[in-house]
């Protein structure tokens, strides 16, 4: 379950990082805070499976906590990712990221910006903070942060934003292209959307595709990850304000 366990909002980092790029400093407007609900649609390897996944955003008194949850059926619960943290100059600032892979011991990771260093999972050595790192979970609400505060006439195709981002065993810059603007059919209707696509610097590095609704104060309504080997879909079926 490897491919299926690194998705949902979180996509496991190339162990041979690129070096980050420099800290970028851009406005950002937190979405308000909601608990989104998914229908979910795997392949792994040649096999179908349904599932369903929950997001919880909390944004408010300068902190945030985003917590995912995915589970498939027969197999219970997929994974489950929470990060929480602050809100500072660059946006969202982690302080820990715990993550639970099927089949998988929970890890963490520590962003002590006390000594401004990252403890990385799997690293043997501390990486050194820049400011603006994100983990895999907290970049998507970074980008749709961004996005509400650049709107359409900036955040518009062609565009690319870039951040860094942690995995266990280092952190390299994700750069995020707008491909287009999309109409898409959810359970709640169809909605138009603004498509974004990470952009991979070579076949290894995983796929990540967002559909960023501006109607629906820019909430994430369509992921999709994939990998050399599997494929992940997760299309929004509720939206419940908190």
């Amino acid at each position: 379950m490897r491919g299926l366990a690194a998705g949902l909002l979180a996509t496991s980092l190339s162990a041979a990082g690129a070096a980050p790029a420099a800290p970028v400093k851009r406005a950002v407007e937190l979405p308000p805070s909601a608990d989104l609900a998914y229908e979910l649609a795997a392949q792994q390897r040649g096999i179908g499976l349904k599932g369903d996944a929950l997001i919880t955003w909390r944004a408010g008194d300068g902190r945030y906590d985003v917590n995912v949850e995915a589970r498939v059926a027969l197999l219970g619960k997929l994974n489950e990712y929470r990060s929480q943290g602050t809100i500072d100059t660059y946006g969202l600032a982690p302080e820990t990221f715990t993550e639970k892979r099927y089949r998988k011991d929970p890890t963490t990771t520590t962003f002590d910006r006390e000594s401004k260093t990252i403890l990385l999972t799997e690293a043997k050595q501390p990486y050194a903070m820049k400011g603006g790192e994100q983990d895999r979970a907290s970049v998507t609400w970074q980008l749709a942060a961004v996005a509400r505060a650049a709107g359409e006439a900036k955040f518009k195709p062609g565009s690319e934003w870039t951040f860094v981002v942690t995995g266990r065993r280092d952190a390299e810059p994700w750069t995020f292209r707008v491909v287009k603007q999309e109409k898409i059919r959810t359970a709640m209707g169809e909605l138009d959307t603004i498509h974004v696509k990470r952009e991979r610097r070579d076949s290894r590095g995983d796929s990540v595709e967002i559909w960023l609704a501006p109607s629906q104060e820019w909430y994430p309504v369509k992921l999709r990850f994939e990998d050399e080997r599997d494929t992940i879909d997760q299309t929004i079926t509720r939206i419940t304000p908190k």
